[in-house]
């Protein structure tokens, strides 16, 4: 028993001196994406929408801030993350953007099982800044559905994609610059939901 005591004891020091020498994880800034407030809109209305996480890539289905560099080649900034993966990022975004223009006012996410007239989800295909030579531009690419709660069938569907222009090549400019862009989306997006959502509640 003592000659196994004075074997472990070397042993779990030892241990304790390669874990001393190991790399530390690299800090990472967290970054929200931002929205600008927007007017309220008209009268609301009495359907319902629940709003889902759209579907994506494992790469971008992560906290990571794409980039595409050149090409077909896809990385992430270093030391830099969003604080949610970015479908969820999305999702909340236009639940905040529906909440802000106050027409659909019976709203719920997929992560609350309430039933709902509507229900918009998709695929997300882009989340990304993309290099063009010198330039940098924000890129979200959305192929939305809008689905009808009761048997599932889906009433319209549509291509959004928005590119802005990023000011500089930093983190916080591009940042910004997916604040600017999801703001453009958000728009179109409520606004075709209202249209499309009032169309098929009318027939």
């Amino acid at each position: 028993m003592k000659r196994a005591c004075q074997l472990i004891v070397p042993l779990a020091l030892a241990l304790l001196s390669a874990c001393s020498i190991l790399p530390k994880a690299d800090p990472s800034d967290v970054y929200r994406l931002t929205a600008t407030p927007a007017a309220t809109q008209g009268t609301p209305l009495s359907w319902s929408l629940r709003v889902t996480k759209p579907q994506t890539s494992e790469f971008l289905d992560s906290p990571r801030i794409a980039v595409v560099p050149n090409g077909n080649l896809i990385s992430s900034y270093a030391h830099a993350r969003w604080s949610d993966p970015a479908p969820v990022l999305l999702r909340n975004r236009l639940l905040d953007g529906f909440q802000r223009d106050a027409r659909v006012t019976l709203l719920s996410t997929d992560e609350t099982n309430l039933q709902a007239d509507y229900e918009l989800g998709g695929q997300l295909q882009a989340f990304q800044s993309e290099y063009q030579g010198s330039a940098v531009q924000v890129v979200i690419r959305l192929d939305a559905r809008l689905v009808r709660g009761s048997d599932q069938r889906i009433i319209a569907s549509r291509r959004f994609e928005v590119r802005q222009p990023v000011a500089d090549t930093k983190v916080p400019a591009v940042v910004a610059a997916f604040g600017l862009a999801a703001d453009q989306l958000n728009k179109q997006v409520v606004d075709w939901v209202v249209e499309q959502g009032s169309r098929a509640t009318n027939r």
